[in-house]
């Protein structure tokens, strides 16, 4: 999960491997002791009272595929829509059916992403070991309504990863990756965003929202986003954007008109996994029609990492956050504003002391992005869809500042795996297509949706007259260096990694391709420093302290090395 392009990648990526390393080692050994382990590795949902008959897909091309009333096709913006519905078992059963070469794909994303960061073998054994103990738990913290779609999910996903757990168990603990991954770094890297107006903040005085969902694995793990239709059994109809094997939901919203999105937020490292986040949201959006029902669910619900949920509501017309962590919830309303904005730390009084909380604030981008998203508001005083797509897309800083592309403090770091817009009481949500959330919005109106599936059309559900254009910024120069900028970048993190040598013309280059951004000069600055260059090394260290720097843990290191070099001068 981390993102490419700057100082915390490499910084995080080792800290990921050793923190990993240190806690498999311990936990291999309470593995033996544990006697909930065994248990859990052969438990699997009942399914004696389903039809498990696996579906039988017509290929109508290759991009529309059916079975039954259930739909799955790629429209001309590149996203993958699919129309599900009936019990747990059915839905879990087609949606794998439906989506199978696209399951297996992204697996293999995914898992390919993992032998990267922990190439050994050896390592890689302590790690699978880790998981079954750190997921002793998570079976008993998941309904057996999710349990039963993870199952038949499952039941398409690719053999060549059972090394790691059983099929079933695998697509079980993919749904914490998540929530392990930010609890076990005790960082959060996804700096999403999200804001919510009504009233007179809003253009029409109805609710509307906002969000990046930036959950970045690497290009490949975005490139096939899903817009799923769900239409359950029991609960409500509803939407999420989500990718192939995925049935928790991350952003969406129900034919009620009740919307969820989260933000990551500071944990503790717990010691076991309860209620992955994503369940805990998915559950909302299927059974919760107001504010009011959200907040009982999320009551009833233990989950291991702390996070904002932002819950939208036709009913209520307004939005507020749920803030959950494993010790406790707090419900932040903004009763005299007609507005709500969220990054990555918490608002409200129950976690208004907590030190993680207070380093979150202090340490990280969050409040940055928080005032950013202030500034913008103020800037445009009443929001409609279109003026929520150019502050979901915006590179700037703080009073319009260029911060340099992919900067973590921009509220478009451009990585995002979606961008989203609901417009709860319309029932109607843009989705942005690839690039990241540069690409066209694709509008979708629930109620035709679920209304017109009854005459099974294998067609878009997008309503295009309401689409919102392509960010012009994708046709630029700038945005083509940025592009050309990642693959440099990643060479220069295998220099560093591999002291190789890097010519002048190569930095020089390197650094031409995104000027403003202070990780470019840092990178130069660490590489002369290691060659004992230290003039150049200072300069490049002083060129990227004039640069807006991500973090405050960042700043320092780049100052402590210029001290360093002081010392060394003298």
């Amino acid at each position: 999960m981390s993102k490419t392009g700057n100082l915390s990648q490499i910084l995080l990526h080792l800290h990921l491997k050793n923190r990993i390393f240190l806690f498999t080692i311990i936990l291999y050994l309470v593995l033996f002791a544990s006697c909930g382990t065994k248990k859990s590795l052969h438990h699997q949902p009942s399914i004696l009272h389903y039809n498990a008959t696996q579906p039988s897909v017509q290929k109508k091309s290759n991009t529309v595929f059916i079975t039954g009333n259930n739909t799955f096709l790629k429209n001309k913006q590149g996203l993958w829509e699919l129309y599900v519905e009936g019990d747990p078992l059915q839905i879990g059963l087609t949606t794998g059916a439906l989506t199978d070469s696209l399951l297996k794909k992204q697996e293999e994303i995914f898992f390919s992403r993992i032998e990267d960061m922990v190439p050994s073998k050896f390592k890689q054994n302590l790690l699978r070991n880790f998981l079954k103990w750190y997921n002793r738990k998570l079976y008993l913290n998941v309904s057996d309504e999710y349990q039963t779609e993870i199952y038949g999910v499952s039941q398409f996903t690719s053999h060549t990863f059972d090394n790691i757990a059983p099929q079933y168990l695998r697509s079980l603990y993919l749904h914490g990756a998540h929530d392990i991954g930010h609890a076990l770094q005790d960082l959060s890297l996804v700096g999403c965003s999200s804001f919510a107006a009504w009233g007179e903040k809003s253009e029409d005085g109805n609710l509307i929202l906002g969000r990046n969902f930036d959950f970045y694995v690497n290009d490949a793990f975005a490139e096939n986003k899903i817009i799923a239709f769900i239409h359950p059994k029991e609960g409500h109809p509803f939407m999420m954007v989500t990718w192939p094997g995925m049935i928790g939901a991350v952003s969406g919203m129900n034919k009620e008109g009740l919307t969820i999105t989260i933000n990551a937020g500071k944990s503790k490292i717990p010691l076991i996994a309860k209620t992955p986040i994503s369940i805990l949201t998915r559950e909302i959006l299927q059974h919760a029609k107001n504010i009011e029902e959200a907040v009982a669910i999320a009551k009833n619900r233990k989950v291991f990492v702390s996070e904002s949920i932002m819950v939208g509501s036709a009913q209520d017309n307004k939005a507020v956050l749920i803030e959950v962590s494993p010790e406790k919830m707090d419900v932040v309303a903004v009763p005299n504003s007609n507005q709500l904005i969220c990054s990555n730390h918490f608002q409200g009084d129950a976690f208004k002391n907590d030190p993680r909380n207070r380093s979150q604030i202090a340490n990280s981008h969050s409040q940055y992005r928080y005032d950013r998203m202030q500034e913008l508001f103020t800037e445009n005083p009443k929001i409609n869809p279109e003026i929520a797509s150019k502050i979901l897309r915006n590179t700037d800083g703080l009073k319009n500042i260029k911060l340099g592309y992919g900067n973590e403090k921009s509220l478009n770091q451009l990585i995002a795996h979606h961008g989203v817009i609901f417009k709860p009481k319309e029932k109607l949500v843009w989705v942005s297509a690839n690039p990241y959330q540069l690409g066209e919005f694709v509008c979708y109106n629930l109620d035709s949706v679920f209304n017109e599936k009854k005459n099974r059309r294998v067609v878009s559900y997008e309503q295009e007259s309401l689409n919102i254009a392509r960010d012009p910024f994708i046709e630029t120069s700038a945005f083509q260096n940025y592009q050309k900028f990642k693959i440099e970048d990643h060479k220069i993190d295998v220099f560093l990694e591999n002291k190789t040598e890097i010519t002048t013309q190569f930095i020089k280059d390197y650094q031409s391709l995104n000027p403003d951004y202070w990780v470019v000069y840092y990178k130069a600055g660490l590489y002369f420093y290691r060659k004992k260059e230290y003039r150049l090394a200072q300069n490049h260290f002083e060129k990227a302290l004039t640069k807006e720097i991500t973090t405050a843990p960042e700043k320092k290191a780049i100052e402590e090395y210029l001290e360093k070099i002081k010392r060394k001068l003298k």
